[in-house]
């Protein structure tokens, strides 16, 4: 058991995804059990990205669906291409056909638009990986139906009949905990948080993303972020923050951090008004060391 996981964290590590055991469990247990694994934290922590590696290391399709408020059924599941069949209406006005013969041609498979879910139900061959991202911005009514379908694995489409999948998909939901989900779906799913990175860890991620940045900076980077998230912010930066300054600072050929240079990129950090008068307050206060005096 124990070489299978450390097998799944070298293939995350070589798709490129700096990982834990943890995490490599998680996704050890997902793809064993073919169980929903809902992945929870912060914004920016990398949750969407283990969907995205997962499906590099089994070299399968991803398919995703992007949540939203007001997403319904028809948006995530299927819909008729209307605009072909008012065509083909126009096209075979002259026919002799039934109008039961015309209905029945213009609500079949080649006029049916499939959206995700429907994708990731009726692929064929190897399994993908659906992602169902931010399913906590989705409202009760999609989670109740989402439920239905991930317990069967199988729609029914009126017109077309019954499409069940031969080939379950492996499937990711993320959650930024906009919303409470339900009971019933997280009693469906295996679970993951996903919280920020410790100190060493985000020290890895940002010299493997980000080669244009030394260690010596990439550990005053992640020093910085530490200290930064101990501040009650109202937006705390994620790791896509961490990478998009690392990015900035190696742009700008930098080798270490000074309070000019902390200044002038913040923008890269913190994306809010009030988190940034409040980190100036706190640096007018205690200087920079604050906030990388443990890096020296």
């Amino acid at each position: 058991m124990r070489a299978e996981i450390e097998k799944i964290q070298q293939m995350m590590e070589a798709a490129d995804y700096v990982t834990d055991p943890a995490i490599a469990t998680s996704v050890h247990l997902a793809m064993t059990l073919k169980k929903p694994l809902l992945i929870e934290g912060h914004a920016g922590v990398g949750k969407t990205e283990i969907a995205k590696v997962m499906a590099r290391m089994l070299g399968a399709n991803l398919i995703r669906l992007q949540c939203y408020e007001g997403l319904d059924a028809a948006q995530a599941l299927y819909e008729w291409n209307y605009p072909k069949q008012l065509l083909h209406i126009k096209l075979e006005e002259s026919t002799t056909h039934s109008l039961r013969e015309k209905e029945a041609t213009i609500f079949s498979e080649p006029f049916l638009i499939r959206r995700p879910l429907l994708q990731a139900i009726s692929q064929d061959g190897k399994p993908p990986v659906l992602l169902i991202d931010e399913v906590d911005r989705a409202d009760e009514e999609f989670e109740a139906f989402l439920l239905e379908v991930l317990s069967e694995f199988q729609v029914t489409i009126p017109e077309v009949g019954t499409i069940k999948a031969t080939h379950p998909p492996y499937v990711i939901l993320t959650s930024n905990r906009v919303r409470e989900l339900s009971d019933a779906l997280r009693r469906r799913c295996l679970y993951l948080w996903v919280d920020f990175p410790g100190f060493d860890k985000e020290v890895r991620i940002v010299t493997r993303k980000v080669p244009g940045v030394n260690e010596a900076l990439a550990r005053q980077i992640s020093r910085f972020m530490e200290s930064l998230r101990a501040i009650r912010l109202s937006k705390v930066p994620g790791v896509a923050e961490t990478l998009d300054w690392a990015q900035a600072l190696a742009s700008l050929h930098a080798d270490h951090i000074d309070e000019e240079l902390v200044l002038e990129t913040l923008g890269c950090v913190l994306k809010d008004a009030d988190d940034l008068k409040r980190f100036k307050r706190e640096l007018t206060t205690n200087g920079l060391k604050r906030f990388v005096a443990a890096e020296g």
